[in-house]
């Protein structure tokens, strides 16, 4: 098991207050574990857009693809990707968990293109309806599971997305609160230091006055979390590679 992954995975649970609407796009299996774990311990009313195309699915296993079919079992309407984007829009959105290929520390985040958009070196997935919908959800929450210099950047090569709020970053190391201004360092792993957080983050970063250490996850979460993942997928996304 990854106590890592375990960290990472309650930490992402414990940013969705009961009663939020919660959504997520594709490529995002961390963000699935995080609201099925949300849902069976702190936030039972939670509601939950799945990009699949389900309201509120039974979520009973973590599978690979956040885009399984097997996410439509038990939903209680089908919604539609035009649909999520009109209930964010609308302000009705609390919670999008969001991947980046690099991020800063005013919080841009790149995940377009390695070099320039007009001559890449290497092309990334792309943007998709991230840029929309950071800025329309009230809490965009930014993952990066395997925290080293090349995702954590002192300028992204290419500006996908950005927000003017401040915006919590959340790493396998620690937790940052990025924005304008640059970049906290507000809470940092059990298995890091300080010296290998900074050895991993390549923009500079002040520290909390009060640094500190995630929490293990509470012994309800981590039953949820190795009842819903028991073939620990959640590790070979966390961490080292």
């Amino acid at each position: 098991m990854s106590a890592a992954a375990d960290r990472l995975v309650w930490q992402m649970a414990s940013q969705i207050a009961d009663g939020a609407v919660v959504a997520t796009g594709v490529a995002s299996p961390l963000a699935v574990l995080a609201i099925a774990v949300a849902r069976a311990t702190h936030a039972p009313r939670l509601t939950y857009l799945a990009c699949v195309g389900s309201l509120d699915p039974r979520i009973d296993r973590l599978r690979r693809s956040s885009e399984d079919l097997a996410y439509l079992d038990g939903r209680a309407a089908e919604i539609s990707i035009p649909d999520l984007f009109d209930h964010a829009r609308r302000g009705r959105v609390d919670t999008v968990f969001f991947g980046a290929v690099e991020v800063d520390a005013e919080g841009r985040t790149n995940l377009s293109a390695a070099g320039s958009l007009a001559a890449p070196k290497v092309k990334f997935p792309g943007v998709v309806g991230a840029c929309s919908l950071r800025r329309w959800c009230k809490r965009p929450v930014l993952v990066v599971p395997r925290q080293g210099t090349r995702c954590l950047v002192p300028r992204v090569s290419v500006k996908s997305t950005e927000d003017c709020r401040r915006t919590r970053l959340l790493t396998d190391l620690g937790v940052f609160s990025l924005g304008a201004d640059g970049a906290v360092l507000e809470s940092i792993a059990a298995h890091a230091s300080l010296a290998l957080v900074r050895a991993r983050t390549g923009f500079a970063f002040a520290e909390a006055a009060n640094l500190d250490q995630l929490p293990d996850p509470p012994a309800a979460a981590l039953d949820a979390i190795r009842s819903l993942d028991p073939d620990n997928l959640r590790a070979e996304l966390v961490g080292a590679a």
